[in-house]
């Protein structure tokens, strides 16, 4: 589906990757996975779903001037860089770097009978060459049911994490056949919808697992659960 302004994006339709230790599905082009008509939705640059098998690693490796989020999906892995952070990053956390002008860092899947699968993400930022930051927190007290609440903003001094972009994720767990209204925060942004489990209704488009559906050009927009379902709603500039 590709309307004036709105384009649905099925999960099969992904860039794949099977490296045997990482099962990765590439929403916009990465790697070797190159698609002209998707590099980036405005200032969302990288989706990808990762899935890294037992024991196994992203080994250290750099990033400057891009604001990278990790929000795991299944069980936890462990994180480190080159600003001497260590932590492990866990099922129904958030966690943020900004780059800026260059780090390390390394995630390790220590599990030795289990794969753990996260959405990493990569957003332009509006500042370039800032110092390097990091920060994680847990979603268990802020989530909601039948409704979208905030896990990602501009501002250190709101909900979530805060990255140098005037950017904004939301989570929603729903119930089946329950609906709710997303409100753009900000005039000329656009919001790109993944859904993480399940089906739900948006603009009279049905979505399945894993499928993502971009919209720009509107005020709001309503999503209806088909069964439960979870989701991922992220705004972002369409000037990036």
């Amino acid at each position: 589906m590709n309307t004036k302004n709105t384009v649905l994006h099925k999960a099969e339709s992904r860039g794949h990757a099977n490296h045997w230790w990482l099962d990765t599905h590439h929403t916009f082009s990465f790697g070797e996975y190159y698609d002209p008509e998707r590099m980036h939705f405005g200032a969302l640059r990288v989706l990808n779903d990762d899935a890294i098998a037992a024991g196994k690693w992203f080994g250290t490796h750099p990033h400057d001037n891009m604001e990278i989020i990790t929000i795991p999906l299944q069980g936890d892995f462990e994180h480190k860089d080159s600003m001497g952070n260590t932590a492990i990053i866990k099922e129904n956390d958030i966690q943020v770097m900004s780059a800026g002008k260059g780090i390390l860092h390394s995630e390790y899947n220590r599990n030795t009978d289990k794969e753990v699968k996260l959405l990493q993400i990569r957003i332009l930022p509006n500042k370039k060459d800032v110092e390097p930051r990091y920060d994680q927190i847990s979603l268990w007290d802020i989530e909601k049911t039948n409704s979208f609440y905030q896990i990602l903003s501009p501002s250190k001094d709101d909900q979530g994490v805060w990255i140098h972009q005037d950017a904004r994720f939301h989570l929603g767990n729903f119930e089946s056949e329950k609906s709710a209204n997303y409100q753009i925060k900000k005039k000329w942004n656009g919001i790109y919808v993944f859904v993480i489990e399940w089906e739900i209704e948006i603009e009279g488009q049905k979505l399945s697992r894993r499928d993502g559906f971009w919209i720009w050009d509107v005020e709001k927009i309503q999503i209806k659960s088909i069964n439960d379902s979870k989701v991922l709603i992220m705004e972002v500039p369409m000037t990036g």
